[in-house]
């Protein structure tokens, strides 16, 4: 048996891209009928006159087969917007049975501890650093932080995975402020206690031309069977005062998983933020993160900042690199290279 995946919004986007095709090949036979089918011969004798009646006889079958094609694209266009608007209705009343019973589900344990049984977790609203809700009890990723308000307000944590798979979600980004020090980014939401990665954190915002950027969030720890950490947030871009610290990486699942890598820190025309430090591997399994950059001193006296510290590994696995040193008039120092599992190779130090 064969099957056949049909995407609604695919399928009407294609019906409009005909019906414009379709038109403009109407315009043309259009533009081109008066000069083709009423052709003027080229002398006034009887052999000019029999050519000019010939191509003109030719142009009009050709003008007739248009017709005949035009009113054929307009059917198969028809048709395949009628399909479009049945898969659109079919997917609808699918849809709607089994959210009933998924709502069903969900409703007591929504009740009891506000969060469902299986499903993701709903975003943070943007704009005022409002957290993630966690992911479904059992299966469900958690929902990404809201964004920080604008005058520096701190991003929204991400939402937990769920208990048996989920992944943690994203951190919101810190806001952004003209005077003042830039909101820090949300922290990531831990992956599902079995399975599932760490969010991202969020990166940090941007700071006044006298102050501060923001500290960027900290990755989300993996699950605790097997997970990857979430990425730290980069820090937000500072003023005269610093960038803003790259949060550390997430850890990995505690039997199984990389660390993640920590992140950048933010430039300034003054000193460069730290790099944030890579996240630590699994005990059984899983490199170290790598750890994040120090951002550049970017003004004429300015300072880079220190690279971060690579994450550890422990029994397979080796050691995250250490982050490269921010430059500037002054360069950062380099971070060092994380220890390296039993079975593994420490990581290398950062660059300068």
């Amino acid at each position: 048996m064969s099957y056949v995946i049909a995407s609604s919004p695919i399928v009407a986007a294609v019906a409009s891209d005909l019906t414009s095709l379709g038109s403009t090949i109407s315009a043309a036979n259009a533009a081109a009928a008066t000069a083709t089918t009423r052709m003027a011969a080229a002398a006034a004798d009887e052999v000019s006159t029999a050519i000019a009646m010939l191509f003109s006889r030719h142009a009009q079958a050709y003008q007739q087969l248009s017709a005949q094609a035009a009113v054929f694209h307009d059917q198969f266009v028809q048709n395949l917007n009628v399909a479009a608007g049945s898969y659109t209705a079919a997917e609808a009343a699918n849809v709607t049975p089994l959210q009933m019973l998924l709502d069903m589900v969900n409703a007591p344990t929504l009740a009891l501890v506000g969060r469902p049984l299986i499903g993701n977790g709903a975003n943070g609203a943007p704009g005022n650093g409002a957290n993630g809700a966690d992911g479904g009890i059992l299966i469900g990723n958690g929902g990404a932080g809201g964004s920080g308000a604008i005058g520096g307000g701190n991003g929204g944590a991400g939402g937990a995975g769920g208990l048996f798979f989920g992944h943690g979600g994203a951190g919101g980004a810190g806001g952004n402020t003209s005077a003042g020090n830039g909101g820090a980014g949300g922290a990531g939401g831990s992956g599902g206690l079995f399975f599932g990665a760490g969010g991202a954190g969020g990166i940090g915002g941007k700071g006044g031309a006298a102050s501060s950027g923001g500290a960027g969030g900290t990755g989300g720890a993996g699950g605790f069977f097997g997970g990857i950490g979430g990425d730290g947030g980069a820090g937000g871009i500072g003023g005269s005062a610093r960038g803003g610290a790259g949060g550390a990486g997430g850890a990995g699942g505690l039997l199984f998983g990389f660390g993640g890598a920590g992140g950048t820190g933010g430039f300034a025309t003054g000193s460069g933020g730290t790099g944030g430090a890579g996240g630590d591997g699994g005990l059984l399994f899983g490199a170290g993160g790598a750890g994040g950059a120090g951002g550049d001193g970017i003004g004429v006296t300015g300072t880079g900042g220190d690279g971060g510290a690579g994450g550890r590994a422990f029994l397979l696995g080796d050691g995250g690199a250490g982050g490269n040193a921010g430059l500037g008039a002054t360069n950062g120092r380099v971070g060092t290279g994380g220890i390296g599992g039993l079975l593994g190779l420490n990581g290398l130090d950062g660059l300068l």
